[in-house]
């Protein structure tokens, strides 16, 4: 089976749309099966955008992008830097 992939304001929504579910009285099975995901997936959800809003969630995942690229950029110079001093040292 495919895996699903949701963005930040439809997992929001899902989220809301559980809370509101379970404080009508339905158990977290029913639940997770009317919002099509399985109470892992709410668990993991529940933890990660519990008490945002979407604009909060939307900004979240800008930061986390801009944070992987910042990474990446950091690794390349260090293996330019590495690369440049095996190259003074004439250890070749």
């Amino acid at each position: 089976m495919a895996k699903k992939r949701h963005t930040s304001e439809q997992i929001i929504r899902k989220l809301r749309e559980a809370e509101i579910g379970l404080a009508k009285g339905q158990s977290m099975a029913v639940v997770c099966k009317k919002l099509g995901i399985t109470e892992q997936t709410y668990y993991r959800w529940r933890k990660e955008y519990g008490g945002l809003r979407v604009d909060q969630a939307r900004r979240l995942k800008e930061l986390e992008k801009e944070n992987s690229r910042l990474k990446r950029i950091v690794a390349d110079k260090e293996l330019d830097n590495t690369i440049l001093r095996e190259a003074a040292e004439g250890n070749f």
